[in-house]
């Protein structure tokens, strides 16, 4: 099992800090390092500046929303940036939800499951460098009767295929993900639940021919060190209350039907309603400590090792963690204890 570090959302005045545990995460020997977009910094600018800064560890998006561009602009970018850092980039693609589809790109969030198929379609097929030709339901090029012809991409990337990930919660996207991706990006992963969601990624793979052998799994788990694991759980219940109670309307919600499908339903329900209500302290503590020990590596190095054995053998192959921490120096060393911790769980 390999580590990762995801820095989240850049443009919150902590930039500097973030390119700080990027850097020590690339002396750690770390293997890659994600970048998040929503509708605030973008993923693309974020990850060039930490490859200009960085040697050895792969940057990689978690995620580019394919609302937010064109498959051919996304291709041209993943090709840039592979160049860029010399063969360390990662492509990790989602659809983001309706609000921030609708509202902020402009682009109905209709057929995800389609309109995903074909942007990796086509993605796939400009970084092969064959001219572009798509007929499809969502995309189709060039468009019919004007003056646009077949092209392809002018750059020679430095690797054709480049390491494809999707984000996918839900059984269906799931099993796409399996089927047409290298990887795939997962929140609030429980390893005693894993073989739930890999049953589904499992099916996916079996569709294409293949089996889960060389497909990357892989979690993000926030991370906070402790004596007390209770009291570590309460720096990240913002996170879990935004997630499962706000990150979408009440009808359309993943994180909650995840955590409903976890059989966590009465409490998804409840951290919903306060969290709409806009009673986010009430959210926060309606969040259950079980959920949180579950989802998140908390607690002592000893523990946090122990915890690593349940990932590996739920077939997590790149842990990819988020260090919570109040200061810099914090976060760098929960850095480093998680590499002492792998190193104590023998699964790295």
């Amino acid at each position: 099992m390999r580590l990762g570090i995801n820095l989240g959302y850049f443009g919150a005045g902590n930039d500097a800090d973030n390119l700080a545990v990027a850097q020590e995460a690339d002396r750690l020997g770390y293997a890659v390092c994600w970048a998040a977009e929503a509708y605030g910094s973008d993923a693309a600018t974020v990850l060039t500046w930490v490859a200009a800064q960085t040697e050895h560890i792969d940057v990689g998006s978690a995620i580019f929303q394919i609302p937010a561009r064109t498959p051919a602009m996304t291709a041209m970018t993943a090709a840039t940036l592979d160049t860029l850092s010399g063969g360390r980039f990662r492509l990790g693609l989602g659809v983001s939800g309706p609000q921030v589809s609708e509202g902020w790109y402009g682009v109905r969030f209709d057929k995800p499951l389609a309109r995903t198929r074909e942007y990796v379609e086509i993605i796939r097929k400009a970084m092969r460098r064959e001219r572009l030709e798509h007929h499809g339901e969502h995309w189709d090029l060039p468009l019919p009767g004007g003056p646009g012809k077949p092209v392809k991409l002018i750059v020679h990337p430095v690797r054709e295929h480049i390491p494809l990930y999707i984000a996918a919660v839900g059984p269906k996207n799931l099993e796409l993900a399996g089927e047409i991706a290298d990887g795939w990006l997962g929140l609030f992963f429980a390893p005693e639940q894993g073989e739930e969601s890999l049953a589904h990624v499992r099916a996916g793979r079996a569709k294409a021919g293949l089996t889960l052998d060389g497909f990357d799994v892989v979690p993000t788990v926030p991370v906070v060190l402790g004596d007390d694991p209770v009291k570590a759980a309460d720096a990240v219940r913002g996170n879990a209350a935004l997630y499962i109670g706000g990150m979408g309307s009440r009808e359309q919600n993943f994180y909650n039907r995840l955590a409903v499908r976890m059989g966590y339903e009465k409490e998804a329900a409840e951290i919903q309603d306060k969290f709409l209500a806009k009673d986010y302290a009430g959210a926060e503590q309606a969040v259950p400590y079980e959920f949180l020990d579950k989802t998140a590596l908390l607690g002592t190095k000893e523990r946090i090792a122990d915890r690593m054995h349940a990932y590996a053998d739920a077939g997590v192959t790149t842990l990819t963690v988020t260090p919570t921490a109040e200061t810099l120096d914090g976060r760098i060393a929960t850095l480093r204890t998680v590499v002492e911790a792998l190193e104590a769980s023998g699964r790295g």
